[in-house]
């Protein structure tokens, strides 16, 4: 099956270029960023804190099939609706440091819309060893998850 979201990573940056058409309009497609019972559906994670606004935080909470809770959070940089969302990510009790995401929201048509996900990692090799993971399987996932909601909403 052929993944969706696309993941561009050059040799020796410390970058990822994250892209993603979906088959939603605009507004859906940033509402499903934005608010938290929909984050908590296609995330399958717990939303603590969601706080959309420049300066504000979040926080989010998910819990793996053996029963380990697993907390992620950041800082939002920026909050412009249906624009942009600039946030760090940090993952706790892991050894990947913090990371700054810039999510572009651009309109393609009445009921289709791109993501445009810009990642900075600390280093390349901090990068490279996510790159490791199942990371592009999981955000293509994530990704038909976020399609799936959704479309229920629609």
């Amino acid at each position: 099956m052929e993944q969706k979201t696309k993941i561009h990573a050059e040799d020796n940056r410390q970058e990822l270029m994250i892209t993603r058409e979906f088959d939603l309009p605009l507004e859906l497609l940033f509402r499903a960023y934005a608010e938290a019972k929909i984050v908590e559906q296609w995330m399958g994670t717990k939303v603590l804190k969601l706080e959309n606004k420049k300066h504000g935080s979040y926080q989010f909470e998910t819990t793996d099939p053996k029963g380990n809770k697993h907390v992620f959070h950041g800082v939002i940089h920026e909050f412009s609706p249906e624009k942009r969302i600039i946030r760090t990510f940090e993952m706790e009790n892991t050894p990947f440091p913090t990371q700054l995401e810039f999510l572009e929201f651009e309109k393609l048509g009445d009921d289709t819309s791109k993501l445009t996900m810009h990642v900075i990692y600390r280093s390349v090799a901090d990068r490279d060893q996510l790159l490791k993971l199942p990371f592009a399987q999981g955000i293509n996932m994530a990704h038909n998850r976020l399609q799936d909601t959704a479309n229920k909403l629609k």
